[in-house]
């Protein structure tokens, strides 16, 4: 796309615009075919990790039960888990699909309210526009 870009978390519709939160676009009569293309495809992306984080925790089931341990603890558990996932991966020892009976999707906490305008950085819209034009140029998928 010719500019560099950070790394951005993914969010919805509640959370503030910032430069390094990618949330859709407000659906409303009004989006255009490339703002809607953006909002499908930050949609099957949300789906992705939500996948991601779903086989985590059927693998190391330790992450079903957090509430054990501090909060100060839980960053380094989940990202021990995930280095265990890719050791494992990366010695052909695959995830078995049998490990999700009984690992129930949960709903990720967000805002309940969508963040005041005062909150919302303006500058930041510039990111999204340049990732509807990047996935514009992808084509379909």
């Amino acid at each position: 796309m010719g500019k560099a870009q950070k790394y951005v978390l993914l969010g919805d519709a509640t959370y503030p615009l910032q430069d390094w939160i990618l949330k859709p676009y407000q659906e409303d009569e009004n989006l255009t075919q490339r703002q809607l293309q953006f909002n499908y495809r930050l949609k099957r992306a949300h789906s992705v990790i939500e996948n991601a984080f779903l086989r985590l925790k059927a693998r190391w089931q330790i992450l079903l039960k957090c509430d054990d341990c501090s909060l100060e603890l839980l960053p380094t558990l989940v990202l021990a888990c995930c280095i265990l996932h890719n050791v494992c991966e990366a010695h052909d020892n695959p995830f078995n699909e049998e490990w999700l009976e009984g690992t129930e999707p949960t709903e990720l906490p967000k805002p309940c309210q969508p963040a005041p305008a005062a909150m919302e950085d303006g500058r930041a819209e510039q990111g999204g526009e340049l990732m509807c034009q990047y996935f514009e140029s992808c084509g379909e998928g």
